[in-house]
């Protein structure tokens, strides 16, 4: 997918994320994640957007912290979101291509970096808000889907820092049924998980099920689809998987 299309759906997702919100109240608690509130919810995203932004604007080449989110509530925190959500599409929108800057994921740039991730992370936490919403939520296209499941396997859970992890070699298959290669072999050891997409070969389990609710599902905001062989792996994600 090209950087523009991951600037476009930021921008779709963080309106949804708003207008969902605002329906919600800040107060409404949030079902996929039991320990916020909206309100919460809202500061998290909007301190993440602005830490991204401040990246890519002046340039900042080595790690930096989150500032902390204002203290402010109810029609004042969204109009806080929506300038933070907006000044980040703003940001990546007029970045030159080759703009110099942190990442902390592979890439093709730092551009497409941030791009990418905050268009996932956006649509994750508008998939939150509409929880706490309730109703039926917004789609997520199978393409746009099987990209966040491919930035999940082969770059978060790639890192050092990943905890799914295993004494005994163990070998778990995702698979999006709706999207055409979007296959990938989880190796787990005792270092950090090895994932090949596309890549043959036997699978003690398989996790498999449309692509956007594969999506959620591995970031845990929804049941798997599907779960064939030892569900032990399964629950292993589920228990060690969190970023």
């Amino acid at each position: 997918m090209e950087t523009a299309e991951f600037i476009r759906i930021l921008d779709q997702e963080g309106r949804l994320l708003t207008a969902a919100a605002e329906q919600a109240g800040t107060g409404a608690k949030v079902p996929t994640c039991p320990e916020w509130q909206v309100r919460d919810l809202l500061r998290h995203t909007g301190a993440v957007h602005r830490w991204a932004a401040g990246f890519v604007a002046e340039g900042h080449t080595t790690p930096r912290p989150f500032e902390k989110a204002p203290d402010l509530d109810d029609g004042e925190l969204l109009a806080w979101y929506r300038q933070s959500y907006q000044s980040l599409v703003d940001t990546l929108a007029s970045a030159a291509p080759d703009v110099e800057c942190f990442q902390f994921l592979p890439a093709p740039s730092p551009l497409a970096f941030w791009a990418r991730r905050q268009a996932h992370e956006t649509t994750v936490h508008r998939f939150d808000a509409e929880a706490a919403r309730g109703g039926t939520p917004s789609d997520i296209a199978p393409e746009f889907a099987a990209d966040g499941i491919d930035e999940l396997l082969t770059g978060f859970h790639a890192r050092s820092r990943s905890r799914v992890r295993s004494e005994t070699p163990r070998v778990l298959r995702v698979r999006a049924t709706d999207t055409e290669g979007a296959v990938w072999t989880v190796r787990l050891t005792e270092e950090p998980p090895a994932t090949e997409r596309n890549a043959l070969g036997d699978a003690e389990c398989e996790i498999a099920g449309p692509a956007g609710q594969l999506y959620l599902s591995l970031w845990n905001r929804v049941p798997f689809p599907g779960v064939t062989g030892d569900g032990s792996l399964a629950e292993l994600w589920r228990e060690k998987s969190g970023i």
